[in-house]
């Protein structure tokens, strides 16, 4: 993979101004042999064997003698910790590695304490150390040599507890570089001139000896860690290769001979030479370092490298060699062997993307963006500036797409105005289609999405749009409309009750389609009030197209039996043949079937009913089919309206109306509070039907309507049915609820002003019996016309008889009613008038033979009471009336001559005489004096005599009684 031409400076370079004091030693050639980095610091090792710490100020904060023999060649310090690992070569003597612990000074000298010091064995063979490496726990340390030999020591030399040394490889060719690679297992990679090898040290497969990773090797400095993947980085004179836990990955191809190779952050540092001055690949002394003093005098080349996006951040040209590369701060140091020690600080991220935008390289801008972790709305940035440089250069496809990747940081106008032109309207409907995704379309951008599809007549699109399995991504009252603007109802319909607008989908049904039955069938599968809701509001429509099934729907739901209907799919074991599966099928209405391919109906139980198809049966799928189950489950409770709420719906439907009427009447379900309506409601249509046919039908309806006012305890009020009847010219039913209340001469009275005699006779002879004032009222209706007498015919003579037997009238009086209109003769009265006469000189003779008598019992009686006062008694008892004993004396007398003892009297000492009353005869005279009394009483209550008077029909006969009680009596006489 090579490494792109490009090239930039994302990286400040500026000359780092050494203060004066220690720190000057750097800037005198030769004088630093070792630099390393951590923890906040700078360390530097030189040939006199003293460590000097650098602050960020490149000002000496601590130095110390840390070897007294040889120069310092090799540093480690441990991140995080105040650990340094040293190491000094003295070629007449074994390299000395120390470890030390800043943070601990000796009390004496005032130098960090020293762990552990260690001689480095290579076998008694004295060659320079050309690699080393550590692991950041010092448990391992790995040194390598210029004869080919890796030493490996392992110990705790932090705490100096011993360490054991091995020669774990050896080769021809001399050590170029070593690295670990932790993980699972502990990797030590080798490189030399010729070859990588990998050698496990620590976990499964140690002890195995070392495997060759690759042929080719690399030169001295030339191999690192990239800190991020752990990867091994190996520069070689044609690419960058990078060995991981599985082999070499893809290489990086970037020619040139590498002097040094480090990592820093996300670039690969390379150092080279001029390329007029490097060395065959082949030369392996040019490889190990041998020829670096002539390169003092030439220029070299320190690029910073992005193999993974494959650019150059930096790159520039170096009069002198480079000898050190270290980063800390967040910026990257490279010391020369002139001592000049250089700052590299990698500009904003923003300078960066400015510098991309000029020369419009914005995918790698994307790149970069994504690669330094920038959120999504700075992404989306970088996007749509890549897209505004796509649609100035017409590429509209590949612009759109850059809208898309950013379309939830941009405001979709933007986008939208540019696509808006119809050669274009398929990126705009890309873009309100991923809108919609998001959920970052308004009402408007799906109005101009389905403007869009209705404009290339784009069904399958539309299908697609509103019938997304996932959750709801657009304004759903707009998607509607304008799904019906654009004659779009069946996916309006559709999108509608797939998100439960049920009104929606009944207003599309009945309003758009005009598939009438399709609509009641959906609202027969809706939940009780919903269904009642919207049957209510289509009713009149519903009940002119199909008015039978509606009114049943109406009877169900206010007989308190309505229940949703549920459907089941039916597939077809087996193609029909004949009528077997066809017949089973049947049951299925075609408005079901056709609701059922509109839209998923409720309550719709997608488990066939039949067995799954398999095999050469997948070919009856389309022949499946809709049936609705029947289910023994109660009906659902829902609160029962009343009756009266749906008769506006029947106004121009009698004949469905009476239907329901009668049905909520007989239904078990009839609240009591109901009845008055509908019964009165029932009457009133049977009047109306009845009032619009002729003969026959007429008459049955009339019927209907007397058999409903003649049951028993109908909650119909009666001036409802006076005024139905009159207004409907309904006799009966007027003469019925007069029956009913017992307005017997009203009903006789209609007859006798319609002059219906026949009607008249009738009453008399039904309802005289109870009220026989309706013969004096006959009397006078027969005699009132020549006509109505003829019609009346021999009735006249029978009410004449009536009248007679029962003392109707007095017989004055029936001849004044005779005489009003002078149309009865002597003739048709005078059996009446004989008989009548004879009767009353029989009753004349028998008043007066009773006077005498009466005169005679009270002259009588006079006398008796005049001889009492004025002539003795004569007592003739010889015995008591109460012992009935003989008697003795004392005996007590009364004038009644009745006799006792006076010992049987049992009357108290303290009662005169005049008080005793004979025992016998004291019932009778208390009897005579209450009478008496209530006399008196009556005859001052005046107010009763004349109510008396008023109430009676024979007025002599109530003063006679009057004067009989001693109403004219003269005051305390008796």
């Amino acid at each position: 993979m090579a490494v792109t031409p490009w090239q930039f400076k994302f990286f400040d370079v500026s000359q780092v101004k050494l203060p004066d004091d220690e720190s000057a030693f750097l800037a005198e050639p030769g004088n630093t042999t070792s630099v390393v980095s951590g923890s906040g610091s700078i360390f530097v090792g030189s040939a006199d064997g003293v460590v000097r710490i650098l602050s960020q100020a490149f000002k000496v904060v601590r130095a110390f003698q840390a070897h007294d023999a040889g120069a310092i060649t090799y540093m480690k310090q441990v991140e995080g910790t105040a650990l340094l690992v040293t190491i000094a070569e003295d070629l007449s003597n074994e390299p000395v590695l120390k470890v030390w612990a800043l943070d601990k000074l000796e009390k004496k000298t005032g130098i960090p304490r020293c762990q552990s010091t260690l001689p480095i064995q290579n076998g008694r063979k004295q060659f320079p150390i050309s690699a080393f490496a550590a692991l950041d726990d010092l448990s391992q340390l790995a040194v390598g040599f210029a004869n080919g030999a890796v030493t490996v020591v392992r110990g705790d030399l932090i705490h100096d507890r011993g360490a054991r040394q091995r020669t774990v490889f050896e080769s021809e060719e001399p050590i170029t570089g070593i690295e670990f690679r932790e993980g699972n297992i502990t990797t030590l990679y080798i490189a030399t001139t010729a070859r990588i090898m990998t050698l496990v040290i620590s976990g499964r497969g140690q002890g195995q000896p070392a495997k060759s990773l690759d042929e080719y090797g690399c030169g001295r400095d030339c191999i690192a860690v990239d800190k991020t993947t752990r990867d091994v980085v190996v520069g070689r004179n044609d690419a960058i290769y990078y060995y991981g836990q599985h082999g070499r990955g893809p290489p990086y191809t970037y020619e040139g001979e590498k002097k040094m190779v480090s990592t820093y952050k996300d670039y690969v540092v390379i150092v080279a030479p001029p390329k007029s001055n490097a060395m065959p690949r082949s030369n392996p002394l040019r490889a190990f370092g041998v020829g670096a003093a002539d390169d003092a005098f030439n220029t070299s080349t320190f690029t910073l490298l992005n193999t993974e996006l494959r650019y150059v951040a930096h790159q520039e040209q170096l009069t002198s060699q480079v000898q050190h590369i270290i980063s800390e701060w967040g910026d990257l140091f490279i010391f020369t062997i002139e001592g000049k020690i250089f700052r590299y600080h990698e500009k904003p991220f923003a300078q960066k993307l400015d510098m991309l935008y000029q020369r419009n390289l914005y995918v790698l801008a994307i790149n970069l963006a994504q690669k330094a972790g920038l959120d999504a709305s700075q992404q989306n940035v970088i996007l749509r500036k890549f897209g505004d440089y796509l649609y100035s250069k017409q590429d509209y496809d590949t612009a759109m797409q850059q809208y898309l990747k950013a379309i939830d940081n941009t405001e979709p106008s933007q986008v939208i105005r540019k696509f808006l032109d119809t050669q274009r309207i398929h990126n705009l409907i890309e873009y309100l289609e991923e809108l919609h995704d998001h959920h970052k379309a308004t009402s408007d951008h799906t109005t101009l999405l389905l403007n869009c599809y209705a404009k290339l007549k784009d069904v399958d699109k539309l299908e697609e749009f509103i019938k997304s399995p996932d959750d709801l991504k657009f304004d759903l009252d707009t998607a509607i409309s304008m799904c019906r603007q654009g004659g779009y109802y069946d996916q309006a319909a559709f999108l509608a009750r797939k998100h439960g607008e049920h009104e929606l989908v009944v207003d599309v049904l009945i309003e758009d389609s005009k598939r009438y039955a399709e609509a009641l069938a959906y609202i027969w599968r809706l939940e009780p009030e919903v269904a009642y809701f919207n049957l209510m509001k289509y009713a009149t429509v519903l009940l002119q197209q199909i008015p039978r099934d509606t009114t049943q729907l109406f009877i169900d739901y206010y007989t308190a039996v309505f229940q949703p209907k549920k459907d089941a799919i039916v597939i077809p074991t087996a193609p029909s043949s004949g009528g077997g599966m066809g017949m089973g099928l049947g049951v299925a209405s075609s408005a079901v079937q056709n609701l059922a391919a509109l839209l998923p109906l409720p309550y719709m139980n997608t488990n066939a009913l039949a067995s799954p198809p398999t095999g050469e049966q997948k070919s009856t799928m389309s022949q499946a089919q809709i049936i609705e189950q029947t289910s023994d489950e109660p009906a659902p409770e829902y609160k029962v309206p009343k009756p009266r709420t749906a008769f506006s719906a029947f106004v121009d439907h009698p004949q469905e109306f009476i239907v329901f009427l009668e049905a909520c009447i007989n239904s078990d379900n009839l609240r009591e509070d109901d009845k008055v309506d509908l019964y009165t409601t029932l009457f009133e249509m049977y009047l109306h039907s009845a009032s619009s046919k002729k003969d026959g039908e007429r008459q049955a309806w009339e019927n209907k309507a007397r058999k409903l006012v003649e049951k028993k305890d109908i909650p119909i009020d009666t001036s409802n049915v006076l005024l139905l009847s009159h207004l409907s010219d309904f006799r009966d039913g007027a003469i019925l609820v007069r029956e009913q209340q017992g307005l017997h001469f009203d009903i006789f009275r209609s007859y006798t002003a319609t002059n219906d005699t026949q009607g008249a006779i009738r009453a008399l002879r039904k309802y005289g019996p109870e009220e026989p004032a309706l013969y004096p009222a006959a009397l006078a209706y027969f005699t009132s016309s020549p006509e109505i007498l003829a019609e009346a015919g021999d009735e006249l003579d029978s009410v004449l008889k009536k009248i007679d037997e029962d003392g109707l009238m007095a017989p004055l009086q029936v001849i004044q009613t005779l005489s009003t209109n002078g149309v009865a003769t002597m003739g048709m009265v005078k059996s009446y008038l004989s008989a009548t006469i004879e009767r009353e000189r029989v009753e004349i003779a028998t008043n007066r033979r009773t006077i005498e008598t009466f005169r005679a019992d009270t002259e009588s009686k006079k006398t008796e009471l005049q001889n009492l006062n004025t002539k003795p008694v004569v007592f003739q008892a010889a015995r008591c009336k109460v012992c009935n004993k003989a008697l003795e004396l004392p005996v007590v007398h009364f004038l009644c001559k009745h006799s006792f003892h006076q010992s049987c009297l049992s009357t108290d000492e303290d009662v005169r005489d005049a008080e005793v009353e004979c025992p016998i005869c004291s019932g009778q005279n208390a009897t005579v004096k209450a009478i008496r009394r209530a006399q008196i009483e009556s005859a001052e209550r005046h107010d009763l005599f004349a109510d008396a008077l008023r109430r009676s029909r024979d007025g002599f006969a109530v003063i006679s009684e009057w004067f009989g009680r001693g109403v004219m009596g003269v005051e305390g006489k008796d």
